[in-house]
């Protein structure tokens, strides 16, 4: 049996079609679906490196475009926070209903934007996500309301340099009254382009998602 099976899928949301690659190594005991930031897309040099140390872990990841080429050229709508959530919810679904992921407990990660997109749309399914966790992200944008739904224990990672999403993250995270927690990472900016960083984001990634998804599946 291989180490991991990679597909490309073309997932279903509404009216179009989006790509994603899915990854489930041979042990897969739970999922995570990457929610990417404006500007970004399933390619992401940052949020596929995670991907891979969530895989070693024995996670499986979807990385997936939530907007179309053509909708990504368009600046407003990276920043339309309701369409990504709805994407998410659709491939969400999608997870659950596939064969060969059914049976797999679900977390999010999201980035910048994504984490806005990851947090309402976890608010939308309350307890059948079971982990949640942001790099860099903009909870904030979730707005109030769903932050307070969110029943998913949730990761926030921000890095020390980056003052301003500090700020909006402290801010969002009193409006939660999930299980949560704020780690902010020494000495990186808002991409974690510096040395060491993104692979302390992956570890405390694959940690929390350890932590809370893997022990939901040895629950059931």
């Amino acid at each position: 049996m291989p180490s991991k099976v990679a597909t490309l899928e073309q997932i279903p949301v509404g009216q179009v079609h989006v790509e994603g690659m899915l990854e489930l190594p041979a042990n897969v005991k739970c999922i995570v679906l990457f929610a990417h930031g404006s500007g970004s897309s399933r390619h992401s040099k940052r949020n596929t490196y995670v991907a891979r140390v969530l895989q070693n872990s024995g996670i499986g990841t979807l990385l997936m475009d939530l907007l179309t080429p053509e909708e990504d050229a368009d600046y407003q709508v990276r920043f339309d926070i309701p369409l990504l959530t709805h994407r998410l919810l659709a491939a969400t679904n999608w997870i659950k209903t596939d064969q060969r992921t059914k049976h797999l407990p679900i977390g999010y990660f999201g980035a910048s934007t994504g984490a806005a997109a990851a947090l309402q749309a976890a608010a939308g399914f309350g307890e059948e996500i079971g982990a949640v966790v942001s790099r860099g992200g903009r909870p904030d944008m979730a707005g109030i309301s769903a932050l307070e739904k969110v029943k998913s224990p949730t990761l926030l990672l921000v890095g020390g340099w980056d003052d301003e999403v500090i700020t909006l993250n402290r801010e969002a995270y009193e409006h939660m009254l999930c299980t949560k927690e704020l780690i902010i990472i020494p000495g990186a900016t808002h991409l974690f382009t510096e040395p060491g960083t993104l692979e302390e984001v992956a570890r405390q990634a694959a940690e929390w998602f350890g932590r809370y998804l893997m022990a939901e599946k040895t629950a059931q």
